[in-house]
């Protein structure tokens, strides 16, 4: 029999182990956010909140209660902007990241 590992389990050792890659799922979250797909960013948020700062810690910065945020970035959550946007502000602090938005135009 193959083993297998979890998923979360991978993800959550792998960004604690490489900034680099918890940075690059931050990045995935806002550009699938940005291309409107608001659902798998908020689950790959709600990862990135596992591996690095934690719920607890998020809700704190945040000053909102550690459900709600557990709400917001289910895979039902409709977090408002402002919420969001201390979401990834906490999480790019806790990362010394800089969040960066560029409008590409296509051709």
């Amino acid at each position: 029999m193959a083993l297998t590992r979890d998923f979360r389990q991978t993800v959550t050792e792998r960004a604690q182990r490489e900034p680099e890659f918890a940075k690059a799922l931050l990045d995935e979250a806002m550009t699938m956010f940005c291309q409107g797909e608001p659902e798998a960013a908020r689950l790959i948020l709600r990862e990135l909140v596992n591996a690095t700062i934690g719920f607890e810690q998020l809700a704190a910065h945040i000053h909102r209660p550690s459900k709600s945020v557990h709400r917001m970035l289910s895979a039902q959550g409709n977090p408002s902007m402002d919420n969001l946007s201390a979401i990834v502000g906490a999480l790019a602090q806790s990362m010394t990241a800089t969040v960066e938005v560029r409008v590409l135009q296509r051709a």
